[in-house]
């Protein structure tokens, strides 16, 4: 029976006798050949274990998210064999798959016979139950068929104001938010003032739309590295960056990692990291600012990072 993924890397480290039972990119091959499901995988949702440390063959369930942001369970194995011979992309997703699925024809609710007669003369109507001229239902007129009908549904509104931008350039948008708190505004002061980066720019472009844009606005944006910096806290009630207020911040990471940036998210109280690089401080301090270089410098390169260090 499958198990989830950290009763199982717990039980491999006990019967491996090592700490790490199999390294990172040893299934790296076998997984190539599957590029959907390495863009539905994310490691934050599987006790941070790369997908490339998961035997293709392993009996263990995987949480999975979509593109379009369907969360589910499977293990590797029914992820591998959906069916369907061509792999499109709704096929790895269980509700896009269900979504992508032709809507059955519409049934007729009266249907008009031509041209036996009946006994009083006209034509044979037969109704279906509860259609108009049906027993307890009220009659309709001789001949017209009344179908079941269904609105469609509306287009998704994007707003024009984006710039004709490739996808992964910065820049200035009048749509972006002002900064939501004063300590977000010392962390830009005192970034921009360790590191000699452009200024200024507050979104990026993005390929797939979020929410009714296809921008997003980091906190921080760091053009000459592709790294967008986040500010998490609680807030004054405590709702801010949870629930589903997180799930929107998964989905503008993986909006801006599908457009070759990376995240690095500041988390403050008792929010948990989100990805990879999330850094979970009680305050922003000069402390916390080296903590944040540093790992921008294990992102990008210390080459490349101290180039810009004032």
């Amino acid at each position: 029976m499958a198990e989830r993924v950290e009763l199982w890397w717990a039980r491999r480290q006990f019967s491996k006798g090592a700490e790490v039972p199999y390294p990172v990119g040893i299934y790296r091959e076998a997984w190539a050949a599957f590029p959907a499901l390495i863009r539905q995988y994310h490691p934050e949702l599987n006790a941070g274990i790369a997908l490339s440390q998961v035997p293709p063959a392993a009996d263990v369930l995987l949480l999975w998210q979509c593109e379009a942001g369907h969360a589910f369970a499977a293990t590797p194995d029914e992820q591998r064999h959906r069916p369907g011979r061509e792999r499109r992309r709704s096929a790895w997703c269980p509700e896009c798959t269900q979504s992508a699925r032709p809507a059955p024809a519409l049934p007729m609710r009266e249907t008009v016979t031509w041209p036996r007669p009946r006994a009083g003369g006209g034509p044979v109507v037969s109704r279906a139950p509860g259609a108009p001229g049906a027993p307890g239902a009220p009659d309709v007129a001789a001949g017209r068929t009344v179908l079941r009908a269904r609105k469609p549904k509306p287009p998704q509104r994007i707003c024009p104001k984006t710039p004709a931008v490739p996808v992964g350039a910065a820049f200035s948008s009048e749509c972006a938010p002002r900064p939501a708190s004063a300590v977000e505004a010392q962390l830009r002061a005192d970034l921009f003032g360790a590191l000699t980066l452009t200024p200024g720019l507050n979104a990026v472009r993005v390929a797939r739309p979020f929410f009714d844009h296809v921008e997003v606005w980091p906190d921080i944006v760091l053009t000459e590295l592709r790294i967008a910096i986040e500010y998490d806290s609680t807030g004054r009630h405590g709702l801010e960056h949870v629930g589903r207020r997180a799930d929107a911040d998964r989905r503008k990471d993986r909006a801006l990692r599908a457009a070759k940036w990376e995240v690095v998210r500041i988390r403050t109280g008792k929010l948990e990291p989100l990805g990879p690089h999330d850094l979970q401080v009680s305050s922003w301090n000069r402390v916390t600012l080296a903590r944040l270089i540093d790992t921008l410098r294990g992102i990008r390169g210390p080459l490349l990072v101290d180039a810009y260090v004032v």
